[in-house]
């Protein structure tokens, strides 16, 4: 139902003065499409201002928790009010926290790029050292190999060239391995002991 439609409902019952629906979360609206849903636009809450406070309390006892009806093929017949009166808030007050729904939002939105982009940066530097490392290494390789046909003597030490070493790490033993060990070596005479037994 859009602000049109909740107008033409509502003003049957009292003069409205402000309408606001918040439009449905992109990532719900999807799936609802892609589920063969309504295509349009949808709307997960709303604020409907009145022009007397006694009007808005009566409308909003009257219609909380009944059937929305209208036209039996409308798709909002069968559809139930959930209306509540909010006393003591202001249409500022609405707003702003909307506002501040949106700062926060944006603000999630800004700190998962700039950490999208350090990553992707990191990556970018880790690729052009290793191309850089690899290139050079292609280029020792190739010098060395003029040389020894050459037959002139390399004074490049032989280690540069060697294989690259791939470190193996010390793993420390499961606590349960060292369990099994301990338990055999408790003596008879102390559980005897402990125990009162002979």
């Amino acid at each position: 139902m859009d602000h049109v439609k909740l107008r033409q409902v509502l003003s049957q019952l009292g003069e409205i003065q402000r309408i606001y629906l918040v439009p449905e979360a992109a990532a719900a609206q999807m799936n609802r499409k892609r589920a063969g849903g309504f295509r349009g636009q949808a709307f997960s809450e709303g604020w409907v201002e009145f022009t007397k406070k006694s009007v808005a309390k009566r409308v909003a006892n009257m219609l909380n928790g009944q059937q929305m009806g209208g036209r039996k093929r409308s798709s909002f017949y069968y559809d139930i009010w959930n209306v509540k009166y909010l006393s003591k808030i202001k249409w500022d007050d609405v707003t702003e926290e909307i506002a501040q729904r949106h700062a926060v939002r944006e603000q999630k939105l800004a700190l998962e790029l700039s950490a999208a982009k350090r990553e992707r940066d990191f990556y970018l530097t880790q690729v052009d050292k290793s191309r850089a490392l690899s290139s050079i290494e292609e280029r020792m390789k190739k010098k060395q190999k003029v040389q020894q046909e050459s037959g002139v003597i390399s004074d490049f030490p032989s280690d540069e060239f060697a294989p690259k070493v791939i470190r193996q790490f010390p793993q420390k033993k499961p606590v349960a391995d060292q369990a099994g060990k301990i338990k055999p070596s408790l003596s008879k005479d102390i559980l005897a002991g402990v125990f009162g037994g002979q």
